[in-house]
Parts: C-alpha cells; structure tokens; sequence
C-alpha cells in the first residue's frame, strides 16, 4: 500500500472512532442534565397580617407582596377579602413605581368586623396580587383562617340524635324523623354492641359507647369537632337519612392550612349499598318504630366513608358538612 493510501486508511478509521464515540458523549451529558434537575422557579409571595376579630369595629389589615421573580414587577394591584358582608375599604389598592427581585410591597386595608357570636367559628380572608413582570405568572393568592371559641372536644360532645333504641324502649328513638331507629339487640348481632371496635377502611373506629336509649349520634350541621392525627384519609362511620346524605366537610391542620373532602351515605335501608362510593360495614334486621319492632327481614345499615388528608400535617379540627341527613357514629384518622 502507498503512503498516500496508508494515511487515508487510518484517516479514515480515525473518523469512525470520533463517530462512535459521539453516541456515548451525548448519552452522558444526557444523564448529568438527569441528575441536575432545574431548581424550582421563585414565586411571588403574599402575606396576610393578622386580623383582629374582636367586633364590633373597624380592623386595619396589612398585605404584603414580595417579588420572588427574576424580573422587575410592574403594574402591581392587590385586591383583599374577608367573609361574606364583611365590607372592605379599599377594594384595591394600586401600587406605583416597580419592585425588583427581592424587593416587598406593603398595602392596608380596613375590613368591618361584626360583633362576636357565640361557639366556634372559622374565619376565612383571602388576598390576590395582579402584575406583570416577576416570576411571569401574572398573579398571585394567599389566604389566611383565623378562628373564634373551641371546637367540642370530640364527637361524642356533638351527639345531637338517638338513632339505637332498645326494642322494649322503642319510644326515644328518631333516627329519621319519623321516630324509628336501629334496634340495639339486631346490631348486636352483628357485632355492634356500646363500645365495640369497627374495622373500616383501614381506620380503627369504635361503636358509640353510650346506653340505648340516649343521643348516640351527629346529624351534620357544620359542628366543628377536634381531631388529632396524622394519616392519608379520615374515615367516616354512619348512614344516612334520605338519598341526599352527602356533604363536604373541612379539614383544619395544626400549621393553620385545611383541605376539603367530599362523601355521603346511602339512606340506611333500600338504597343501593354503594351509592355515593360508600362502603357496607354492618346490615341489621329490621328497626324499631315508636309502637315497637318491625320491619323483619329489611336491612337497617350502617357504612363507611373516607376523605383523603395531607398526610404530612397534623389534624387539629374537622367541620362537618351542612347536611342533617347525614349521621354520624364516629370517624378516625388511617393511614
């Protein structure tokens, strides 16, 4: 072979070397990008001051927008709210000039407070910011819950119904309104005796430990009850009364934040076993009327439901929904 040939061979294998290596270098740099993920974008950040709920009055409320983006904010506006006929002086407030990054914003509103009512409440004020600029979003909410009073300190504190009547004492009863109520001998039978453990869902709840006879269980009416806990989703026990025994109960954590969750129950008999995504946990025969037992071989039941949880925070208190056909015999936190 020639020089001229010779020194084209190895040119030639020299190229087919880089070419094959090209493949494994991309290859490479691709599994570093993998591994050195973005850091997440800043957002803009606002803030709610505290609010003094000690009405009647007029509170001054301050909101703070802080510009977190990589560029300058501009045509700043914040808008602020409280609860529903709670007037607000001013609507919005426009903020002049621009805020750099880094850089905050301070606004004052005046809100009307009303008097104080008695028992628990929870209060809930909201803040928007509007802009251009910034972090690119375009706006940004923070919302702040303050509360008044105490929550009852668990469900029993909330019992406000007597849904198990003994059958020689059918007369305290009124489940549904219409003075009928399970029979505390046919849950027996089934295993739903006062103080009995229930095994739903993955949560440990336990029957009502009260006498036959007395208030052993809540009609939903927006009661605030305390709850403690850590878990994936709080589970309820019950059934309901009518087909519409559904509702949406709120769920406050230790760090002042909450989450929502629908659920309902089947009507305690005829309805379908799973209507609303429940779960059967117990059928008993027959129930009790205000003239005495009845209703041998119906099926009087009692289900469970859940609601998901932050499973990072602590449980404080759970409102319940507004809906009186749903009862309640307990609820627990699971994982």
């Amino acid at each position: 072979m020639s020089s001229a040939g010779l020194i084209g061979s190895l040119r030639a294998v020299a190229v087919a070397g880089v070419l094959a290596l090209l493949p494994l270098a991309a290859a490479g740099t691709a599994a570093a990008a993998e591994q050195e993920p973005a850091p997440p974008t800043a957002r803009t950040a606002v803030t709610i001051s505290p609010v003094d709920l000690a009405g009647p009055a007029v509170s001054t409320v301050k909101v703070t927008v802080t510009n977190a983006g990589p560029d300058r904010m501009r045509s700043l506006q914040v808008s602020f709210g409280g609860p529903t006929g709670w007037a607000v002086q001013p609507s919005v407030v426009r903020v002049d000039g621009s805020l750099t990054r880094g850089t905050s914003a301070a606004v004052t509103f005046r809100i009307q407070v009303p008097e104080q009512r008695g028992g628990f409440t929870v209060r809930t004020f909201t803040a928007t910011a509007t802009y251009r600029g910034g972090d690119g979003a375009g706006s940004a909410t923070a919302t702040r819950t303050q509360r008044s009073g105490t929550p009852l300190a668990n469900l029993a504190a909330a019992y406000n119904n007597v849904g198990v009547t003994d059958e020689s004492d059918t007369g305290p009863g009124d489940y549904d309104g219409e003075g009928n109520s399970f029979s505390a001998q046919k849950l027996a039978d089934v295993g739903l005796r006062p103080g009995a453990p229930v095994s739903a869902l993955g949560a440990e709840l336990r029957w009502p430990n009260v006498p036959s006879g007395t208030r052993d269980n809540v009609t939903a009416a927006g009661q605030a009850v305390a709850l403690s806990g850590t878990g994936g989703k709080l589970v309820f026990l019950g059934s309901g009364v009518t087909s519409g025994a559904s509702g949406t109960a709120t769920v406050h954590y230790t760090d002042g934040t909450s989450s929502t969750g629908s659920f309902g129950f089947p009507n305690w008999s005829f309805a379908p076993a799973n209507a609303h995504g429940a779960t059967l946990v117990a059928s008993s025969d027959g129930r009790n009327r205000p003239s005495g037992y009845g209703n041998a071989g119906i099926a009087y039941r009692v289900f469970a439901h859940s609601i998901p949880l932050d499973r990072t925070k602590q449980v404080d208190f759970v409102v319940l929904p507004s809906n009186g056909g749903i009862h309640l015999f307990d609820m627990a936190v699971a994982p």
